[in-house]
C-alpha cells in the first residue's frame, strides 16, 4: 500500500521538477512559430495529448499541488506546455475578435415550402411506421402517440409503468443513475391531464403525454437546480427555464431531471458527488457514458423516455448520445433558449435534444427552437424548417471530408464511418475533400474558452465551496486560472479565422462529415466511482470531433451507425452551415438506414410492457 502511494507521489514530483526547469526556458520552437499565419497550408494530423491516466489517491495527490502556489507555478504551467495550451501566444492573430457565435440568418432563396411543418412531420412518422424491423428498436414518439391515439395505452398508464421502472433501475446492481431527482405526484398529475385531452382528442403537440427529462442543469420546477454539484440548489426551483416551460405548453411529461458531470467540467459522466453517483452506460454497465449530459443519454438509451434535454459546450450533448447510441443534436448556437440554465461557458453552450430517432430530433426541433426575449442570442433565428427532408435520395448534396481530420480515431469508428461515408454516396450525395484549417488552435482555443468562462462563473464557488466539489473540477478550475486575458482575446480572434473558413467551406459544400468521437465510452475503473478521474489524452480524444461546432457556433447531428466487436456504440456526425438544421435531418435519416438492425441494450426497460 506504502507502495502504491510512493510511486504516484514520486511521478508527480517528477512533473514538478521537469515543470520548474521548463518554466525558465523558452521553447526553441516557439520562437519560429511566432509569425503571422496565412491558413493556406493544409490540414494536420491532429497532435497527440500527454498526461497521465489518474484517480484514486494519485488524483488527491495532483488536485492538492495544483492548487498550491508551487503547483500553480510549476506543475499546472508544464502541463500546459505539454499539451500546447500556450500555441496561441506564439502567434500574430490580427482578426478582430468573436466572443459570440451569433450569424445571422441568410435571406431564404428557395421557393416556398408546399407543406408545413406539421404536415412533413406527420409524413415523417408514416413512412417510419412503414419502414419498422422486427428486431429490436427504440420506442420512439410515434409509438407512443399510436398507442394513446388508438387507446390501447394512456399517458397515465405510461407514467405509472415509468414510475415503478424508476424505483426499480435504482435497486440494480449497478443503479443506473440516470434519473437524480424524480417526483410520483408531479408525473402523475402532467399523465392525468394528458390522459384527459387524448379522451376528449384535443393533444396539445406531438409532445403530449410524451415522457421526457432534462439535464439537472436546466430548471425544472420543482426539483433542485444542483447542476451536478453537492452544494448548489439548497431549496426546490420556483422558476422553469424556458425549454422546460415549451415542454409543459406542449403537453410533455416530465419524469424528472437526469444525471450530469459535476458542472459540465469533464467529458465522462463520471460524478461520485452524493446525490449523483456514476450514470451507468445501458449497452455495458462497466463503461461510462460520456458526459456531460450523461443521465439525458442513458435514459434515452434505457427506454426510459424516447427524448431528453441536454447541453453542449464541448460535446456534451453529442457525446454521450454517441457512447449510448441514441441520437443527439446540437443547434445552431442561440437556437434553442438557454434562459434558466447555468451560464457555465456562455460563448460556446447550446442546449440540444437528445432522442430515439431522427424524426423525434425532427420533432423536438420543430417544437422547442424559436427566439426566447429573455435569451439574447438568436432573436433573429428563421423559423425551423423541415425542407426536402423527406427526398427519397441525397442527389445535389454536397458533402465535405477532410480525410487527414477523419481517419484520426480508433480503426473499428473508421472502418464503420468509412462505410457510412460511401452509403451517402450510394444515395446520391457527392463527396467533396475539404481542408479544416488551423485545427490545433481550435482544441487549444476552445479550451482557453469554455474554462475561462467557467472560472469566471464558478469564482465564488471556488472561494467557498471547494471542498464541496469534485476533484475533476478542482483540477479544472486549477488549469483555468492560468488562462490570462491575452488568453482569452486570442481565443476570440482565432474563432474569428474559423468562422471565416466555415464560410468559404460552406459556400461549396452543404455539410462536413466526421466520426462522432476518436474512441468509443472508456471503461470505468473502480477508484473512479469514489474520488472521479483526470484522463487527458481520453478526454481530447472525446472531443476531437466536437469543438468545432461549439467554437464556431454551427449546428451537429449524431447518428448511431454501428457497433465495435466489444458491443459498444459508434456514432457519425454531420456539421452544417449555420441555421441550416433541415440538411442536418435529411442527412441523419439516411444515416439511420445504414446502420441496418439496432443492439438492445444491455439495461434497458419497456415502459409499454
Amino acid at each position: 500500500m506504502a507502495l502504491a502511494l510512493l510511486l504516484p507521489a514520486a511521478l508527480l514530483l517528477l512533473l514538478l521538477y521537469l515543470g520548474f526547469v521548463r518554466c525558465f526556458t523558452v521553447a526553441p520552437s516557439a520562437v519560429f512559430q511566432c509569425r503571422e499565419r496565412a491558413g493556406a497550408a493544409g490540414s494536420q494530423p491532429p497532435r497527440d495529448a500527454w498526461g497521465p491516466r489518474l484517480s484514486g489517491q494519485p488524483l488527491r495527490l495532483l488536485v492538492h499541488l495544483a492548487n498550491t502556489a508551487f503547483g500553480q507555478f510549476c506543475l499546472v504551467p508544464f502541463l500546459m506546455r505539454q499539451n500546447n495550451l500556450f500555441l496561441l501566444r506564439y502567434l500574430h492573430i490580427y482578426e478582430d475578435p468573436t466572443f459570440f457565435p451569433e450569424v445571422a440568418a441568410e435571406a431564404k432563396k428557395d421557393k416556398p415550402e408546399t407543406k408545413s411543418t406539421a404536415e412533413i412531420l406527420e409524413q415523417l412518422m408514416e413512412m417510419r411506421s412503414h419502414s419498422a424491423t422486427s428486431g429490436f428498436s427504440f420506442r420512439e414518439i410515434l409509438d407512443y402517440l399510436n398507442s394513446y391515439r388508438t387507446r390501447e395505452l394512456t399517458p397515465t398508464r405510461i407514467a405509472e409503468n415509468i414510475i415503478s421502472l424508476l424505483e426499480d433501475c435504482e435497486k440494480s446492481s449497478p443503479p443506473l443513475r440516470a434519473i437524480v431527482q424524480w417526483d410520483k405526484q408531479q408525473i402523475r398529475m402532467m399523465a392525468e391531464a394528458s390522459t384527459t385531452r387524448y379522451r376528449n382528442k384535443c393533444p396539445l403537440s406531438l409532445l403530449d403525454g410524451i415522457p421526457v427529462c432534462l439535464k439537472e442543469e436546466i430548471k425544472v420546477v420543482p426539483y433542485h437546480h444542483r447542476s451536478g454539484t453537492a452544494y448548489l440548489g439548497t431549496e426546490p426551483e420556483t422558476e422553469d427555464a424556458t425549454l422546460t416551460r415549451k415542454l409543459r405548453e406542449a403537453g410533455a411529461v416530465i419524469i424528472g431531471v437526469s444525471n450530469m458531470h459535476e458542472l459540465g467540467t469533464g467529458t465522462t459522466g463520471c460524478n461520485p458527488g452524493r446525490f449523483h453517483g456514476t450514470t451507468r452506460n445501458p449497452y455495458n454497465p462497466n463503461y461510462f457514458t460520456g458526459g456531460s449530459s450523461s443521465g439525458s443519454a442513458a435514459a434515452v438509451a434505457a427506454g426510459l423516455c424516447p427524448l431528453s434535454i441536454g447541453s453542449d459546450g464541448g460535446g456534451s450533448v453529442r457525446i454521450p448520445a454517441s457512447f449510448c447510441g441514441v441520437v443527439g443534436l446540437k443547434g445552431t448556437f442561440g437556437c434553442f433558449s438557454a434562459y434558466g440554465s447555468h451560464p457555465l461557458s456562455y460563448s460556446t453552450v447550446s442546449l440540444g435534444p437528445i432522442c430515439a430517432s431522427v424524426t423525434d430530433a425532427a420533432i423536438a426541433y420543430s417544437i422547442l427552437a424559436a427566439p426566447d426575449p429573455l435569451y439574447p442570442y438568436g432573436l433573429n433565428q428563421p423559423k425551423p424548417s423541415l425542407s426536402d427532408v423527406l427526398t427519397p435520395d441525397l442527389k445535389g448534396l454536397k458533402l465535405g471530408v477532410d480525410w487527414t481530420f477523419f481517419k484520426a480515431c480508433d480503426a473499428e469508428i473508421l472502418a464503420v464511418c468509412q462505410k457510412a461515408v460511401e452509403h451517402l454516396q450510394a444515395l446520391g450525395a457527392t463527396v467533396v475533400e475539404v481542408s479544416l484549417l488551423e485545427m490545433e488552435e481550435v482544441r487549444v482555443a476552445h479550451l482557453i474558452c469554455i474554462l475561462s468562462e467557467m472560472r469566471d462563473f464558478l469564482q465564488p464557488d471556488f472561494n467557498h465551496h471547494f471542498q464541496d466539489m469534485n476533484l475533476e473540477t478542482r483540477a479544472n478550475l486549477a488549469l483555468a486560472s492560468k488562462f490570462t486575458a491575452l488568453d482569452y482575446i486570442k481565443a476570440n480572434r482565432q474563432r474569428s479565422r474559423n468562422m471565416r473558413f466555415l464560410k468559404e467551406i460552406f459556400a461549396t459544400v452543404n455539410c462536413i462529415l466526421t466520426p462522432a468521437t476518436a474512441c468509443t465510452a472508456p471503461k470505468i475503473h473502480e477508484t473512479d466511482l469514489e474520488t472521479g478521474n483526470s484522463d487527458i489524452l481520453t478526454t481530447i480524444r472525446t472531443i476531437r470531433y466536437m469543438q468545432l461546432a461549439n467554437f464556431t457556433g454551427i449546428p451537429g447531428l449524431v447518428v448511431p451507425v454501428g457497433y465495435t466487436a466489444a458491443g459498444l456504440p459508434i456514432n457519425f456526425q454531420v456539421m452544417a452551415k449555420w441555421w441550416d438544421e433541415a440538411v442536418l435531418l435529411r442527412v441523419g435519416l439516411k444515416l439511420e438506414q445504414f446502420r441496418g438492425a439496432t443492439r438492445k441494450p444491455a439495461i434497458y426497460y419497456d415502459v409499454f410492457a
